[in-house]
C-alpha cells in the first residue's frame, strides 16, 4: 500500500512530484499548504493541533495517499504512517528558478498577479533554507529524513 510523503524547500518540486505519483498510482493527494494556514490577511499559521485534526481525517478516509509539504511539525504526523518518504533537495538556485517558473496556484491565490506580488518574499525565503532553524529549514527536513527507518529517497536535482 502506497503512503508517500514528499518534502523539501519551497520550489523544490514537491507539488509536481506529488501530482505525478497521484496520477501514476491513483493516490489521493494532500498539499499541507491547504491545512497549515488560516484564511486571513496577512496569512497566519493555524495551530498545529488544528491542522493535525484535519490531517488525521484525511488519513482515516484514505488507505493510500501522497502528502507533500515543507512543515516538519505536520510532516512528523504523517511520516509515522508513511511507507516511503522523498526528500527533494535540488539546491537553492534550482528552487529559485522553479519559483520563478511556478504556474498560478489557484488553491493559494485569487490571481496570478496576487501570487507574483509574493515572489520576491518567496525567493528570499528560499535563499534562507540552509540558515534557518525552524520547521521549514534544511536542518528540520534533514532530521526527518535521517530518522525515518523505512524506504526513503533524496533527490539532489530536479532531473
Amino acid at each position: 500500500m502506497k503512503k508517500i510523503v514528499i518534502f523539501g524547500n519551497s520550489g523544490s518540486g514537491k507539488s509536481t512530484l506529488a501530482k505525478r505519483y497521484s496520477a501514476k498510482y491513483n493516490l489521493p493527494h494532500l498539499d499541507l499548504d491547504t491545512l497549515a494556514w488560516q484564511n486571513s490577511m496577512p496569512p497566519e499559521r493555524r495551530k498545529v493541533e488544528e491542522s493535525t485534526i484535519d490531517i488525521k481525517k484525511f488519513l482515516n478516509k484514505n488507505s493510500k495517499w501522497v502528502i507533500e509539504g515543507c512543515y516538519s511539525d505536520l510532516l512528523d504526523v504523517v511520516t509515522k504512517e508513511a511507507s516511503k518518504i522523498v526528500f527533494l533537495n535540488p539546491g537553492i538556485e534550482a528552487c529559485i528558478i522553479n519559483c520563478k517558473k511556478r504556474p498560478w496556484e489557484p488553491h493559494k491565490y485569487d490571481s496570478i498577479e496576487e501570487q507574483n506580488k509574493n515572489l520576491e518574499m518567496l525567493i528570499n525565503w528560499v535563499r534562507d533554507y540552509n540558515i534557518r532553524n525552524d520547521e521549514f529549514s534544511f536542518q528540520s527536513h534533514n532530521k526527518l529524513y535521517e530518522e525515518f527507518s523505512g524506504e526513503k529517497e533524496q533527490f539532489t536535482s530536479n532531473q
